[in-house]
């Protein structure tokens, strides 16, 4: 058996890492695929940063760093096939990256060509799982030690967060190319030796980084979906046909209330997806009648009693059961072995079918209701007093 090792996720037994199989349902294979995934990304950002400080973007580029990222998060890509094509994806992107750089300064391109993160890497599955095991996690606590191995995953880690936010308001049409520079550019300092004390530095800017991110996301959830208010959300069925949305793509779960609209088919969220109930301008919709269940970890259960067709538009999918694996769909960026992935251009039709032919709730059951949602306006807008009062506390 492979030995896995992943550290993605609070929910590892004991905080230890997963040494065998992630409770995500992440397979080592998986794991291997994604740390090599990180690898090349890190590569094309020793390339695309320097070039992009000359004057030499690729938006393309930019992009795919920040949907790599995204996808090597917890329980989104679990499909191994589908990270080895990202990964050679990736290499071709590495050498449009190199010349790119090279166009601007041959002899930055060499500097950079000498790096750890510029080597070839196999075509073959199997052998990018070898290639996995000589650069992943247990490898380089072996080289480099603890606290800068632990100080680079911290970076890593922060990096992946920070893209999923990107890539959220990306779909909702708000881009910085700053932003977007400043993950190359910090992953760009991963190629290069450096002390603990240097890369804790960079640490607290990735921390930084990830609050100018969250911010251009609220502003891209705002634009489009109004600023949200505390909202009473019904937590009990409705009876008729019901579709389950779950994840954090607000987008998605939008166009599929404008697909469905006069269907006669109940909308319900899932997990994550709760806060949709707080925007105007989703709330709005009639047949979004409540938030069903609660918690990802306990999406098998919960999805294996829903009847009717579930959308998972992010991450938190866990391994489904067979009881419902003909029922459940993924969209965006999220894949799982064996699921139908609707594709970009957000034809919901297989998921509305699946609606269709199962049971739906036979009867209403007694309402009852929660509050999601916040007053944004009366809290941000006294945000700066409240952070003055805790600097000067």
């Amino acid at each position: 058996m492979r030995r896995m090792f992943c550290y993605q996720c609070e929910q590892t037994a004991k905080g230890e890492g997963y040494t065998v199989h992630g409770v995500c349902g992440k397979s080592p294979e998986t794991a291997a695929l994604q740390d090599l995934l990180v690898y090349v990304v890190k590569g094309i950002a020793g390339y695309s940063w320097p070039a992009a400080e000359m004057g030499r973007r690729d938006r393309d580029i930019d992009r795919f760093v920040l949907e790599s990222l995204f996808t090597s998060v917890t329980n989104v890509w679990v499909d191994p096939e589908r990270v080895a094509e990202m990964i050679g994806r990736g290499v071709e992107l590495r050498e449009r990256a190199r010349k790119l750089l090279e166009s601007a300064s041959p002899e930055a391109a060499a500097r950079v060509s000498s790096g750890r993160f510029a080597g070839p890497v196999p075509v073959a599955t199997d052998d990018m799982l070898e290639m996995a095991a000589a650069i992943g996690v247990e490898r380089r606590l072996m080289d480099r030690g603890e606290d800068v191995t632990g100080l680079e995953e911290l970076i890593t880690y922060g990096l992946k967060g920070a893209a999923a936010y990107a890539d959220h308001a990306m779909v909702l049409g708000r881009e910085d190319s700053g932003l977007a520079g400043q993950f190359s550019r910090i992953l760009s300092i991963l190629g290069e030796a450096h002390t603990a004390v240097e890369l804790l530095r960079t640490a607290l800017e990735v921390g930084e980084l990830n609050l100018k991110v969250m911010e251009m996301l609220d502003a891209a959830n705002t634009s489009v979906f109004g600023h949200p208010v505390p909202t009473s959300v019904r937590i009990t069925p409705v009876a008729g046909k019901a579709i389950l949305v779950s994840g954090h793509d607000l987008l998605d779960l939008r166009l599929l209330l404008d697909r469905t609209s006069g269907s006669g088919i109940n909308v319900y969220t899932h997990g994550e997806m709760l806060p949709a109930h707080g925007y105007p301008g989703l709330s709005a919709y009639p047949h979004l009648v409540g938030n069903y269940c609660g918690a990802w970890q306990d999406q098998q259960r919960e999805f294996d009693e829903f009847p009717g067709a579930v959308l998972m538009t992010t991450n938190c999918i866990r391994k489904p059961r067979e009881s419902y694996a003909d029922r459940i769909f993924t969209t965006g960026l999220v894949r799982w072995p064996g699921i139908t992935n609707i594709g970009p251009g957000k034809d919901f039709s297989p998921v509305i079918e699946a609606a269709m032919r199962a049971d739906g709730f036979p009867e209403d059951e007694p309402e009852r209701s929660i509050t999601a949602g916040f007053g944004h306006e009366a809290v941000l807008g006294v945000a700066d007093r409240v952070i003055e009062a805790v600097e000067s506390g």
